[in-house]
C-alpha cells in the first residue's frame, strides 16, 4: 500500500500550513539535532492526524529528506505506530528479527532500516506524534540510558512543538524561547551544558 500524500485538514492543530514557518523550523531542528546526538543515518519526526488516524512525516534529516514530508501511513502500523498507541519508547537493534517492524510500510518509504529508535511526542498527556532515529550508532542505541535520553528529548521537542502550534499563534520571543529549549537540551545530551 502507498501511502497517501495529501495534507492534513486546516482545522487540525497540527495540520501543516504555508506559513507555519516556526513549527517547521522546529521540527527540522529536532530531527537534525537527533541524528546529530545518535550518529545515525536518517531521524524523522512523524506527528499524528487524529481526524484521519494517520501519522504523517512532518520532518527528516537524512536518508528520505528529499521525498518523505507530508507522507502518511495509518497510525496503527509498525513500530512509529506502537510507540503513538502505547506512548513508551522503543529500540530495536535488530529489525530482521522483529515482529512489530513493518517491512512493506519501510520499503515504501525507500529506505529499510536496520535498527531504530523511537520515542513518542508526549504533551499534556497526549500523544502528540513520533520521533524516530534510523540506524544509530551502536554505542548510542546499546543502553536504556540511550533510549532514556531519547524520550527526554522527545518530551522536550513536544513541550516546544506544542507552544508554537498555529492555535495559540505565538511568535517572536516565544518561538526563540521553544528553540533556546531545544538548544539547551541539545548541550545537556552532548555533555556540554
Amino acid at each position: 500500500m502507498t501511502p497517501k500524500t495529501e495534507s492534513a485538514p486546516a482545522s487540525s492543530p497540527l495540520s501543516p500550513a504555508t506559513s507555519d514557518t516556526p513549527r517547521n523550523e522546529l521540527l527540522q531542528s529536532v530531527v537534525e539535532v537527533a541524528r546529530a546526538i545518535f550518529g545515525a543515518a536518517a531521524s524523522s519526526v512523524l506527528l499524528l492526524d487524529e481526524e484521519t488516524d494517520e501519522l504523517v512525516f512532518r520532518a527528516v534529516s537524512g536518508e528520505g529528506q528529499d521525498f518523505l514530508v507530508g507522507r502518511r501511513f495509518p497510525a496503527g502500523r509498525g513500530i512509529a505506530g506502537w510507540v503513538a498507541a502505547s506512548g513508551e519508547p522503543m529500540v530495536v537493534d535488530d529489525l530482521s528479527t522483529d515482529p512489530s517492524f513493518d517491512r512493506s510500510l519501510a520499503e515504501s518509504t525507500e529506505y529499510v532500516p536496520d535498527s531504530l529508535m523511537a520515542a513518542p511526542l508526549i504533551s499534556d498527556s497526549r500523544v502528540l506524534g513520533v520521533l524516530e532515529v534510523l540506524d544509530a550508532s551502536p554505542q548510542a542505541r546499546s543502553s536504556v540510558r540511550e533510549l532514556d535520553l531519547l524520550a527526554m528529548f522527545a518530551r522536550q521537542a513536544a513541550a516546544a512543538l506544542r507552544v508554537i502550534t498555529p492555535e495559540r499563534a505565538l511568535e517572536g520571543a516565544v518561538r526563540e524561547d521553544a528553540l533556546r529549549l531545544l538548544g539547551s537540551l541539545e548541550q545537556v545530551l552532548r555533555g556540554t551544558g
